[in-house]
């Protein structure tokens, strides 16, 4: 089986080819990358050793994409990952749209032209803003909960947000770029007969990731923690109880893997949740609390000034995911974080590479 995919330098691109190919040596995986992000070209060696190929291309050029060789199945995996993209001062909206949107569109038609699957890697920023902020939530032990006492809007419960949550405007640019490209994805598997898979991924998180303050927050948080940096609550009256959860791209690899295998099979889901869930949990305040007892203690701020995108909990239910793929994430939350932070130690300097 040939497999390409996109974003094949970035973080989760390359840990997904390295995942797979360790389940399947046979498997023939081709990337390509554009390498506009700072970090990013320090995977290539890593990917070379695994016996995967790359291509220096850009999904925004029709031609590079038509260019590139033929592939039983398409991993979209490349984006302009923040939610903050397209508003932020260092994307435009253009820009944003041609990445997110337009770079899809490419992949799809060439998944078209020689009858290959595409499966999206998709976000859990594709749900309404409005309704995740207006969910009934209590403070825990420094951190956000959700307050089963209170009537909740459909789709939301104690194990988290699932696939049938309102994803009504606004979403954000980024998430609406995400939206729109699960819409044509499905279309263009139904009218060309292309098996797709949509898979809406929570916090990625893990060693190597190269971490902003609004995207991979689990890695900025430990990597910033470590070296010194300035930390800031922001929003929510500065406390830090906002909650995400994190998911370890290895496991993300193992759904994958089974997608690829399964091909067209209309039995299943088109759509799913993959995510940590609600026990790889935990609020930037309580992730603070780990970071003292593993580098020794900082002050962080609290900046209380709210953001237009900002949610104070997001977790995602996987158990779609699970009941169709028999899936579930094996990494736990404190594994994770201690692969992190064992790379923050190893490696002072790494925000100034991945932020440069």
């Amino acid at each position: 089986m040939k497999l390409l995919i996109s974003g094949i330098c970035g973080f989760v691109g390359s840990s997904i080819a390295t995942t797979l190919r360790e389940a399947d040596s046979t498997l023939q995986i081709t990337g390509f990358d554009n390498l506009i992000r700072p970090g990013s070209e320090t995977n290539r060696q890593r990917l070379r050793d695994f016996g995967v190929r790359f291509i220096h291309a850009d999904m925004r050029n029709a031609s590079d994409v038509a260019a590139l060789p033929d592939a039983d199945w398409v991993l979209d995996a490349a984006a302009l990952p923040s939610v903050l993209s397209g508003v932020d001062g260092r994307s435009s909206a253009r820009q944003l749209l041609e990445h997110n949107l337009g770079g899809t569109i490419n992949l799809l038609e060439y998944c078209r032209e020689r009858s290959a699957g595409f499966i999206l890697l998709s976000t859990s920023r594709v749900y309404s803003i409005p309704s995740l902020a207006a969910l009934p939530l209590r403070l825990e032990d420094g951190a956000f909960r959700l307050d089963p006492s209170q009537p909740m809007e459909p789709g939301a419960g104690p194990a988290g947000i699932s696939e049938c949550f309102s994803t009504a405007p606004p979403v954000s640019l980024y998430g609406s770029t995400k939206t729109a490209s699960e819409g044509l994805a499905r279309e263009y598997g139904a009218a060309f007969g292309l098996p797709v898979w949509v898979n809406r991924c929570g916090v990625l998180a893990g060693a190597g990731q190269f971490g902003h303050a609004e995207q991979g927050i689990f890695s900025y948080w430990l990597h910033a923690w470590n070296a010194g940096k300035s930390l800031k609550y922001l929003g929510f009256e500065g406390t830090g109880a906002q909650v995400r959860d994190a998911l370890h791209p290895r496991d993300l690899g193992s759904l994958l893997y089974a997608q690829l295998q399964a091909g067209r099979d209309e039995s299943k889901p088109s759509i799913v949740n993959v995510s940590g869930g609600i026990k790889n949990s935990l609020s930037l305040a309580q992730l603070s609390a780990w970071c003292s007892d593993r580098f020794g203690h900082r002050e962080v701020q609290a900046d209380g000034r709210s953001r237009p995108f900002d949610v104070p909990w997001l977790v995602l239910d996987s158990a779609l995911a699970e009941q169709a793929w028999n899936w579930r994430p094996s990494t736990s939350l404190p594994m994770i974080l201690e692969e992190i932070a064992a790379h923050a130690v190893a490696n002072v300097d790494w925000l100034d590479l991945s932020l440069a």
